[in-house]
């Protein structure tokens, strides 16, 4: 089955557009653009507003808050963030879409992994081609297709490059929310599963951070006066780690620890970093119930003190009937292209998770097709780029044609 002839032209320009889409992603892959790099973050913002040039719209410049960090002392640093770019274009039509997409990767920019290389004819491998330079391209063309064509005029558009996602969006999330006012549905440009398949459900997510702090003594002369920081944050962090299994769905993951120094001295300073996953929102509240506990346990202890910072940054992203619809018209599109769409659910989070907190239903894996990443083996295949283009191009034709009413109908008669 082809896609209804009508949309052919401005889908079929599509097929003109590879070359570029491949080239500006080498080259935004070529920029560092590690969360902390704001030079390098706005770099990048700089050359986005230049490919957008053609698309018309409203484009801001936007300031976000910095970014608050517990570092291995047990201090709070704030590093700047690069700024966000928003575009917005008819704010007037009757249907207002919501685009995503963030500049940041998880390579700082004194990682080994800044360079891009061709695997094969096929694919490359370089820091952010999938997560998620290519799919800026994708988002970027599917957009001009829609502008080309005769639909555009009823569909009112924003697009929001946004700085932090990769450490989960905390300077951007009020941008975020603030869209979620204005908008009607979202479509965000995170890599698709390696077999094209679409993220679905969502896991929420929240930080922490524990510092623990003892008292200092000669290991030798005088031990029995120190207090082991290192001690009681391993009884934390083993504490902590023992919740896995004991709710559904719930997730923790201790990932960083620092503490101690030299080996004459009792240590009075120690600090871990952990993350914790959940299925259901109401599933923070057993956590941070087992949390408080965990501390108060440790603060009990004779000259031990025990801080928790951090906390849920992002709710589980749950699948509404309207966000069902969403799915479904993703799937009639692709099955029109010849491509087989399906989605299911992962433990990942990301931007969808605070647009669907809004209220908002999003597809947020419209992006390329490619894998390993965040590692250096970082991969996309090239020839995901027209076919996804099309299918974000056939869903803003169709949405602007009135098919997110009809497959939320549909969606109601079968619930």
């Amino acid at each position: 089955m082809t896609a209804d002839s009508r949309y052919m032209p401005w889908l079929e320009w599509l097929d003109s557009q590879h070359d570029e889409m491949l080239a500006r992603t080498l080259e935004l892959a070529g920029i560092n653009s590690g969360s902390l790099n704001a030079d390098g973050v706005n770099r990048v913002r700089q050359v986005l507003a230049r490919y957008c040039e053609t698309l018309g719209g409203e484009a801001e410049v936007l300031p976000v808050a910095p970014y608050t960090l517990i570092d291995e002392s047990g201090e709070s640093r704030h590093f700047p963030l690069g700024d966000a770019l928003r575009i917005r274009k008819r704010p007037e039509a009757p249907l207002q879409v919501f685009f995503c997409g963030h500049m940041d990767t998880v390579f700082a920019a004194d990682h080994a992994f800044q360079s891009v290389t061709w695997l094969d004819e096929n694919t490359i491998n370089g820091p952010g081609v999938a997560d998620l330079k290519g799919g800026l391209m994708v988002m970027l063309k599917a957009l001009e297709a829609l502008e080309r064509s005769p639909f555009a005029e009823q569909i009112g558009w924003e697009i929001l490059f946004n700085p932090d996602e990769e450490i989960g969006s905390p300077g951007s999330a009020p941008l975020i929310a603030e869209a979620a006012g204005r908008v009607d549905l979202g479509l965000i440009y995170e890599p698709c599963m390696p077999d094209g398949t679409l993220a679905g459900a969502r896991k929420g997510s929240g930080n922490f951070s524990v510092v623990v702090r003892g008292r200092a003594a000669h290991a030798g002369r005088e031990h029995h006066l120190g207090r082991n920081a290192v001690r009681a944050l391993c009884d934390f962090v083993s504490a902590l780690d023992d919740l896995n299994g004991q709710r559904d769905g719930v997730t923790i993951n201790p990932g960083f620890i620092h503490g101690g120094g030299a080996v004459n001295v009792v240590p009075d300073n120690a600090m871990t970093r952990f993350n914790i996953r959940l299925e259901r929102a109401e599933d923070e509240a057993w956590c941070l119930e087992q949390l408080n506990h965990l501390c108060a346990g440790i603060n009990d202890r004779d000259g031990i003190s025990l801080e928790l910072h951090g906390g849920f940054g992002r709710k589980p992203k749950q699948l509404s009937d309207a966000n069902l619809a969403l799915f479904e018209l993703a799937r009639d599109c692709g099955a029109r292209l010849g491509m087989a769409i399906d989605w299911k659910p992962t433990g990942g989070c990301c931007d969808g998770n605070n647009l669907a907190a809004a209220g908002i239903p999003n597809i947020d894996t419209l992006g390329v097709q490619g894998g390993k990443i965040h590692s250096s083996e970082e991969y996309m295949l090239v020839s995901s780029f027209t076919e996804r283009a099309k299918l974000s191009a056939l869903i803003l034709m169709k949405l602007a044609d009135g098919a997110m009413d009809e497959h939320l109908n549909k969606q109601r008669r079968t619930a």
